[in-house]
């Protein structure tokens, strides 16, 4: 039996919010590379611009815009620009990975501080929600698409330091099984993901060091140590990879998916 593992979007096209990080340059290349065209979201153009520069090997429609996502009259404004430039090129927004997200600082929870909880909540719940009822608007006059949502193995589990990140987290996850029941009648999946431990990278470098920085009783000091005690908490002892969550948003975006809504993916390294 042969397992197919390349999904064919040829013709379609994706939008990805937080196009600029780590994740959404990983999901990007792997949509351009089975023939979509992508839409990149973020507040930084110059890494927009870059990658945008090396998706251009592929020969796909590929399209940069400045949004931020907190606010619902910017997002609206992006869904609308990102509409009339594909349909320039014969294309439309099949797919969106609403994927920008903020980590947050690493304290305990009576030390955490208010003004980043609610930065936090208002990018990782309010931004997420902007998203997805604009997407969701916008699909229900297409006659359907795909939705998924970037949650975390924070909100499955909830880790010691990330009490802001861990509850938007859960929050997104929460949102991800209603909408997929408001949504469905109308040919709308929505689907989230949860990457756990994924690297190398900025993130996995930052989450590492600022545990480190806690002083708490589940890490040591040393980030390095505290490396390899998160490693060692996955069955296979090893990070995730970039790649893997890409395909993990490539699989619930595609055909081959077309029963599931409601799920949440997790991606831990372990599986």
């Amino acid at each position: 039996m042969t397992i197919k593992t390349t999904y064919g979007f040829t013709g379609r096209a994706i939008l990805i919010t937080g196009g600029a990080g780590d994740i959404g340059r990983a999901t990007a290349y792997r949509f351009a590379s089975n023939g979509a065209g992508v839409v990149l979201v973020d507040l930084n153009e110059a890494k927009m611009q870059e990658i945008a520069q090396e998706l251009a090997h592929f020969h796909v429609p590929v399209v940069t815009l400045r949004c931020d996502v907190t606010c619902s009259s910017d997002v609206a404004q992006t869904f609308a620009n990102a509409t009339k430039q594909l349909q320039q090129v014969d294309h439309r927004i099949d797919y969106v990975f609403n994927n920008a997200g903020y980590q947050g600082v690493f304290a305990t929870t009576d030390e955490y501080p208010d003004d980043d909880f609610q930065k936090v909540m208002e990018i990782n719940i309010l931004g997420v929600f902007h998203v997805l009822k604009t997407a969701a608007r916008q699909m229900r006059e297409m006659g359907g698409g795909a939705i998924v949502n970037m949650a975390s193995h924070a909100g499955v589990v909830g880790p010691p330091n990330m009490l802001a990140y861990g509850a938007s987290k859960f929050a997104v996850v929460g949102m991800t099984q209603t909408a997929a029941k408001d949504l469905a009648p109308h040919g709308i999946r929505v689907n989230s993901l949860s990457p756990a431990l994924i690297g190398p990278g900025m993130m996995w470098t930052r989450q590492t060091e600022l545990q480190a920085g806690v002083g708490s009783p589940y890490f040591d000091t040393d980030p390095k140590k505290v490396e390899q005690q998160m490693i060692n908490s996955v069955p296979l002892r090893r990070l995730g990879r970039l790649e893997e969550v890409a395909s993990g948003v490539a699989f619930l975006m595609s055909d081959e998916s077309s029963y599931i809504t409601g799920f949440n993916l997790e991606v831990t390294g372990g599986i």
